[in-house]
């Protein structure tokens, strides 16, 4: 059995095939996604689901999902299978999948009567396309499949009804059909690798539900047009594909096409290479522009995302280029921020400083002085808009720290808001800030020093050493041997939370290894958990172990208890500095609670974050970048430390 396989009983069982996803890119933006049994449970899911320019990228839903039926002595079975009012599904297609794996792309079969469907789907590469193929292993009598399209054409955070502005026209074009319903999206051509019948049946189907929608306090119904339906023969051991694309295709390349792509995908054998299919789906090749999306399936790029998940992700991917390339547009708009001369405020106090610490991470044809040649730049833009005190809610301290304060937005990580306030405001001079701060000119004093270049070292050595010994006193809670998360005046916010824990990582810390040590065991005592470090430890009267409900329950706890498990690959980082190859196998069993979720929540990846008490529900995003980044991260120090 593949590594990646799922048998009848976990399929027609609804209660755990709907809570199992399926996610596929294009590698430039676009995806398909849907649960395993291709019943959408989410706004958001989609056959094609692709960036429009028109609307700065936001992804739409072209076509939601293409139903095949089996039809043999006039009796028709459909495969597909939709939720409508009161848990009615309708049709009941899943009731004849008998096996879902993915050796290296999704593969079901369906067994009806004595007939055995095979169907796989693929995205091309940098295109806007998405081909099925429907293979016949087995029918005794003349079979003919029907494949029926149904559309959407809307923003992926819109639901559509039926309308009057709808055009519902369509062309007649090789082998298929084409249709434009709306002016301002792209027309789309639904194509099938043979001849074939296209009967025109205009409807809509209406009321179609998303109980996932509903259950995030969303609008959760909609309706979707069916423009007829495709009739073609197939033969024992034929295979049929049929596409669909922004763009007329030419019918007669389908299946070279379809074995090309096939060709080009990494075997999912094993989680690792789970991590790394998950990892190249971030990427985003439009032009000459390579960017990073942060997750799947409503975030675009973050600038703190792209620049802590980049480095790992293209090292595991063994792809120096693609890492310049995002290091390059990342320092780009780190320049656009800095030279913003229209806001007298920065939205994130962190973002800019985690550039560094990307730097740390060059690998392969990549070095530090290379990069010191190309960015000298902008890491002396950064330092200086800090030490200048150039924005009203970010400022460089008397005593050397880095002090951020708005009652309108959270300015670190924990961004979480509701009711028009940050959850987590943390005001004052943050942890994980400053540690990044002293991290950043210790960087800068290195490569200035190898570029001779003195008058800069002799101007940032004293600033750094304050910094070290204002760290000390401002942070360390020597009662209790751990770091407060921030400090505004005499307010000492003594909440354990993991922010403390990149101290214990970076190349420079102003901790002694003694320190380190105590906030390690703390980390782990009270905050690590299967799924990665808790936000907030369980014992803290404002923890909350559950993140369900409305978008403004959700914001509640998603920092004040939940579980990132990104987080885990900097106290995997520290633990080893400490102990070793003695603490190699306390981080290798963390890694391998991972297992366990390449066949949860989506398959092959890992969700934004975790419930903080068990069993660690996933939640969120189906599939975060700096999760899988870090992951893969783990599993690189653990090769190192061995």
């Amino acid at each position: 059995m593949s590594y990646l396989a799922f048998e009848k009983s976990k399929l027609i069982n609804l209660e755990q095939s709907l809570f199992k996803e399926i996610l596929r890119t294009n590698r430039a933006g676009s995806y398909s996604s849907s649960s395993i049994v291709g019943c959408h449970t989410r706004k958001y899911h989609g056959l094609l689901v692709c960036p429009i320019p028109a609307f700065d990228m936001t992804r739409h839903v072209l076509v939601s999902s293409i139903d095949a039926s089996i039809v043999q002595h006039e009796k028709e079975f459909n495969l597909g299978i939709r939720k409508y009012h009161a848990s009615h599904y309708e049709p009941k297609g899943h009731k004849y999948i008998r096996e879902l794996d993915f050796d290296i792309i999704p593969r079901k079969l369906y067994r009806v009567g004595g007939v055995i469907l095979s169907v796989e789907e693929v995205l091309v590469a940098k295109e806007e396309q998405v081909l099925v193929r429907y293979t016949l292993l087995e029918g005794h009598s003349k079979t003919t499949l029907k494949l029926k399209p149904f559309l959407a054409n809307r923003s992926v955070h819109e639901l559509t009804c039926q309308n009057l502005h709808a055009n519902t026209k369509y062309q007649k074009i090789q082998n298929g059909i084409s249709i434009q319903m709306y002016p301002t999206l792209p027309r789309l051509s639904i194509q099938l690798s043979k001849e074939n019948e296209f009967v025109a049946v205009p409807d809509w189907f209406r009321g179609i539900e998303y109980f996932k929608e509903e259950k995030r306090g969303y609008d959760f119904k909609e309706d979707l047009y069916v423009p007829g339906y495709f009739e073609v023969e197939i033969k024992t051991g034929e295979s049929v594909i049929v596409s669909a694309s922004t763009k007329e295709q030419k019918s007669g390349g389908f299946k070279a096409k379809f074995n090309k792509e096939v060709k080009s995908r990494i075997p999912r054998d094993g989680m690792y290479n789970n991590l790394l299919n998950a990892a190249s789906q971030f990427f985003v090749h439009k032009g000459k522009a390579t960017t990073m999306v942060a997750g799947y399936h409503w975030y675009k790029k973050r600038l703190r995302d792209t620049l802590i998940s980049a480095p790992l992700l293209t090292e595991a991917l063994d792809d120096a280029a693609l890492f310049n390339k995002v290091l390059a547009s990342a320092a780009k708009e780190i320049k656009d921020i800095l030279h913003e001369k229209t806001s007298s405020t920065i939205k994130e106090v962190d973002t800019p400083l985690w550039f560094f610490w990307t730097l740390q991470q060059c690998w392969g044809t990549s070095c530090l002085k290379d990069c010191w040649k190309q960015y000298k730049d902008v890491l002396i833009s950064i330092i200086e808009a800090y030490k200048s005190n150039r924005y009203s809610n970010v400022g460089m301290h008397s005593n050397g720290l880095l002090y951020a304060h708005d009652e309108q937005q959270p300015l670190t990580w924990m961004n979480g808001v509701c009711d028009g306030k940050p959850v987590t405001p943390r005001n004052g001079m943050c942890v994980e800030v400053n540690a990044l701060w002293y991290n950043a000119l210790c960087l800068t004093i290195e490569l200035a020093n190898t570029s001779n270049d003195h008058h800069l070292v002799a101007e940032l050595e004293p600033l750094a050493q304050q910094i070290k010994e204002s760290f000390i006193a401002t942070f360390w809670y020597d009662e209790e041997k751990y770091l407060y998360d921030y400090v505004d005046g005499k307010t000492k916010d003594m909440s354990i939370r993991p922010n403390q824990v990149f101290t214990t990582a970076f190349e420079y810390s102003p901790l002694s290894n003694e320190q380190k040590k105590h906030v390690i065991d703390i980390t782990k005592s009270q905050l690590i958990t299967p799924k990665g470090l808790r936000t907030l430890s369980p014992q803290d009267p404002k923890y909350k172990g559950i993140t369900d409900g409305f978008a403004n329950i959700r914001e509640l706890g998603i920092h004040q208890g939940a579980v990132w498990p990104w987080l885990a690959s900097f106290y995997a980082e520290g633990y080893l500095k400490l102990h070793k190859e003695g603490g190699v196998s306390h981080i290798k069993r963390l890694a391998d609670n991972f297992e366990d979720e390449m066949v949860n929540h989506c398959v092959g990846t890992l969700s934004e974050y975790y419930d903080g008490n068990p069993p660690h529900m996933g939640k969120g995003a189906i599939s975060m970048a700096w999760n899988v980044a870090g992951v893969l991260k783990i599993l690189k120090l653990i090769e190192k430390y061995s």
